[in-house]
């Protein structure tokens, strides 16, 4: 498949790699252009390529990996027409990402009565929008090999098949992923600050660390 990327941090190289490792194509954009994301491609090697932000609606499944104050206008403005947009991003509002920050981000957003997902939606129509990848920190997946752990990766959404397809693509790159249902429901638990987001996971974290 191909895998486009609308950002090129550390969350779409690290997820681009993985998907690299599966044996599919990456495509990665920004807003700046792709003249400008030479050393990224040339570090993620061979399958992957810089497109333009139109261009990236050309790949089969399109992933959403930049700051939440960038996503309305990273997504805005495109013709989505049915393709899958998978939302990797955590919506802290400001830039405090300490527990406190993410806490309070977790009240602003709870003023509008929707997850950050169906916010997000609603700036994409046409999208099949998947909350998913966003969960984990980036620097728990970092093994790229073919007999890293498998690590849970959460997934929701509105469109069943959407989800599926998603769900599918990240467990045969070496994930467990888990269908937490609607983006309403499902969201709600795994967006940033919730019960199920990465910065929470308690339990895990006492799971990775040694006696």
């Amino acid at each position: 498949m191909r895998i486009g990327f609308i950002g090129a941090g550390n969350v779409a190289r690290t997820i681009a790699r993985h998907m690299l490792a599966s044996g599919h194509e990456v495509l990665i954009s920004n807003s700046r252009g792709p003249e400008t994301l030479t050393d990224v491609i040339a570090e993620l090697g061979e399958g992957a390529s810089a497109v333009t932000r139109d261009e990236i609606l050309g790949a089969d499944i399109v992933v959403l990996a930049v700051r939440w104050g960038d996503a309305e206008n990273a997504v805005r403005g495109l013709k989505w027409d049915g393709q899958i947009l998978i939302d990797a991003t955590n919506a802290h509002v400001g830039t405090d990402i300490s527990l406190e920050g993410v806490t309070k981000s977790r009240e602003e957003l709870a003023k509008s009565g929707r997850t950050s997902s169906e916010i997000l939606s609603a700036w994409a129509p046409g999208a099949r929008l998947v909350k998913s990848i966003s969960n984990m920190p980036m620097a728990w997946i970092s093994d790229f090999s073919k007999t890293k752990p498998r690590t849970v990766l959460f997934a929701s959404g509105d469109d069943a098949e959407a989800k599926r397809v998603v769900i599918d693509l990240l467990n045969d790159a070496g994930f467990a992923a888990l269908d937490l249902g609607s983006l309403a429901a499902g969201g709600a638990m795994h967006e940033v600050g919730a019960p199920l987001s990465g910065v929470e996971l308690h339990f895990v974290q006492r799971m990775r660390e040694p006696e």
